[in-house]
């Protein structure tokens, strides 16, 4: 008999080759996911997007074959696009919250995706350095527009945790930096 957690494992499928995304990372990755999918799914307030977090494949060119990614966060905006428990559309927004087992291919092969397949934002967290990078698409090509590293003490002349970040599609998505990290501890 197979354990409840043997049930459902998450995996992904690149270039016909399938990785499974085990072990789950540790809680702080769970977190942040949890902090920035509230405050878009607040921002959004009851719009026609929807957010999802880890519990949607998407398929990122399924033109070509059948790969596909399980983005941390993404916001899509084409229903029609959404069969069973994948998305086929272009999602408007993805972020990635970086783990030993996925951080190379988050940064490589799936920065890339994200890119060709025209996601117009794409985040990458470090939960261990507590640090954001934002790329927004620019003639087809990611350009990292901002680069942070969480300086929480007020005492500190870098001080960054109120710095306010707008989803660059979505004006009425914000947050801080602290509010990205929050309990992240």
């Amino acid at each position: 008999m197979e354990s409840a957690n043997a049930a459902y494992r998450k995996d992904e499928k690149i270039n016909g080759t399938v990785y499974g995304m085990s072990p789950s990372p540790n809680f702080r990755h769970g977190i942040i996911n949890a902090n920035i999918s509230r405050m878009i799914g607040n921002g959004l307030n009851n719009s026609l997007y929807l957010v999802f977090m880890e519990n949607l494949d998407y398929h990122y060119h399924p033109e070509i074959n059948d790969d596909y990614f399980c983005p941390d966060i993404m916001i899509i905006c084409d229903r029609n696009r959404l069969k069973g428990g994948a998305y086929s559309g272009v999602p408007k927004f993805i972020a990635e919250t970086l783990s030993p087992s996925t951080a190379i291919r988050d940064r490589t092969v799936k920065k890339d995706a994200y890119e060709k397949a025209g996601v117009e934002e794409y985040w990458i967290v470090t939960p261990n350095g507590k640090s954001l990078e934002i790329y927004y698409l620019n003639n087809h090509k990611y350009i990292l527009q901002q680069n942070y590293i969480l300086v929480s003490d007020p005492e500190d002349s870098d001080f960054n945790a109120e710095t306010v970040i707008t989803l660059k599609a979505f004006p009425n998505v914000t947050m801080t930096l602290k509010d990205i990290f929050e309990n992240a501890d």
